[in-house]
């Protein structure tokens, strides 16, 4: 059974239909709404949808919780599975499952499902998140929720007790968590490195030689600054792996807990080798772009000016030729290197290498 008729109660039907359930829909005005759902399922008026389902979407919001107390009679002995969000983390004291449980004393209340986008209900997991985290203070009613979430394609996880529930609500609301520490030291790095090479290129001629060369920084200073920032995090990921085996021949002991700080750093690596691999790709378009440039132009006529007046043939230099022919390629070499390493560590590519083969490709 579903309870509701927004996008998400339509999409929960729809896949909940192709996965062989018979599905019944609950509305307040089941002739205006039967349209929007599929022809399978069954769309009928609240208390009716109850009587004929074991297990209960609740797909309405949670201010409109109240107007289901009507059916507490009916409702009693029920699965209610709470797929709610809320609009602020923590914006009530107690989780919306909890909320719900506490208006239908009678009825099981599971949490589920609400990490999943409507989107992904209809596209079918492989286009989304195969997760589905699950909590309650009944063991049968999560196995059942279980069982339908893996009918239907996702994987569920046990979040343990009810009390999980309030932090299953909180994840869709939060705003990359993982990456906020690896997104403030790359931009920390970027403003130091491009600060140095500000002075060194723009700065230091101005003062010395009275030459004006702030054209240089919007191409030329960041495309310098960007190759330093991945080194440098391209050596953060594999430094905290170092120091952490150096803990461990110096205790002589493997299970000895990592400090606060190495643990968090360890825990980064991924974000961290992303974020350097995303600054050495936009170092290569920097560098693609160079030749492009007004201003390269204008040096190029300028020499070719130079050298009409100095009666000069040509002014090729055979190192420098094969110096810059080497050092593109080579750069070219190092990125689709880099660009291997930041493949595997995507999860879906991850998940299809076993040890040894993920160890050989680092």
């Amino acid at each position: 059974g579903v309870l509701g008729s927004g996008d998400f109660a339509r999409s929960l039907a729809i896949r909940l239909v192709c996965s062989g359930f018979k599905v019944v829909v609950g509305s307040r005005n089941p002739k205006r709404k039967a349209s929007l759902f599929p022809a399978a399922a069954e769309v009928t008026f609240q208390a009716e949808a109850v009587k004929k389902a074991d297990v209960i979407f609740v797909a309405v919001f949670r201010e409109h919780y109240s107007t289901l107390c009507d059916l507490a009679d009916v409702l009693a002995g029920k699965i209610l599975v709470d797929v709610s969000n809320n609009t602020e983390i923590n914006h009530h004291k107690e989780s919306n499952a909890e909320y719900l449980a506490s208006l239908f004393p009678a009825c099981t209340v599971v949490k589920g499902f609400n990490v999943v986008s409507a989107w992904t209900l209809q596209s079918g997991a492989r286009d989304g998140n195969k997760q589905v985290l699950i909590c309650s203070n009944n063991q049968e009613a999560k196995r059942i929720v279980a069982e339908i979430a893996q009918v239907m394609g996702f994987t569920p996880v046990d979040m343990g007790c009810m009390s999980s529930a309030c932090e299953i609500e909180n994840i869709p609301l939060r705003l990359l968590p993982a990456w906020k520490i690896p997104i403030f030291l790359a931009l920390g790095l970027f403003l130091c490195f491009f600060t140095y090479n500000l002075i060194r290129q723009v700065i230091h001629p101005y003062i010395r030689e009275q030459k004006n060369k702030l054209y240089k920084i919007p191409i030329e200073v960041v495309n310098t600054t960007l190759p330093c920032v991945s080194y440098v995090m391209l050596s953060l990921v594999y430094l905290p792996g170092v120091l952490a085996a150096c803990s461990q021949l110096y205790y002589g002991t493997k299970y000895r807990r990592f400090p606060d700080w190495l643990d968090q750093w360890l825990q980064h690596r991924k974000q961290i080798g992303l974020l350097s691999f995303f600054c050495a790709a936009l170092h290569a378009v920097y560098s693609l772009c160079l030749p492009m440039r007004r201003s390269h132009r204008y040096l190029l006529i300028d020499t070719a000016v130079k050298q009409a007046v100095e009666k000069k043939m040509t002014i090729w230099v055979e190192e420098e030729v094969w110096r810059m022919e080497i050092y593109i390629s080579v750069g070219i070499i190092a990125l689709g290197l880099l660009s291997l390493l930041a493949i595997t560590s995507l999860p879906s590519i991850a998940n299809s290498l076993n040890w040894r083969e993920f160890s050989f490709i680092q």
